[in-house]
């Protein structure tokens, strides 16, 4: 079991930044799949961000079109700690962060969908004001 914690959500105003941190527990991911998510009041979880590990190696970063090259993903593998580096914040960037993963490197087309992933935080609030 993998147990995923989310920290670094805050109150920020448009234009600020702020970093989000996945710290995960339990079974050392290898190879696997991490990725963020948001819900927002009223609407549908949706897709941020996600990254592809094998080992120490990359296989791809992975963003919305909302978020491109605003946000940026990495990781720690020595922490297994995930980040979400979040720059030029705006007001429908405010939503519940969720980390999630999977214990397995997922094909480019899958990584989106959240259906694919086994194991979710909790979640951190991020509001953006105007």
């Amino acid at each position: 079991q993998v147990q995923l914690a989310e920290s670094g959500g805050g109150l920020v105003q448009a234009g600020g930044s702020l970093r989000l941190s996945c710290a995960a527990s339990g079974r050392t991911l290898t190879d696997y799949t991490m990725g963020w998510f948001r819900q927002a009041p009223g609407k549908e979880r949706e897709f941020v961000a996600a990254g592809r590990w094998t080992g120490w190696s990359g296989r791809g970063t992975y963003y919305a079109d909302s978020v491109n090259r605003r946000f940026t993903i990495s990781r720690d593998r020595a922490d297994n700690t995930m980040y979400l580096q979040m720059n030029s914040l705006r007001p429908d960037d405010t939503a519940i962060y969720y980390c999630a993963a999977r214990s397995s490197v997922l094909n480019s087309g899958s990584v989106r969908d959240g259906r694919h992933y086994d194991y979710w935080g909790q979640g951190t609030q991020v509001t953006v004001s105007s």
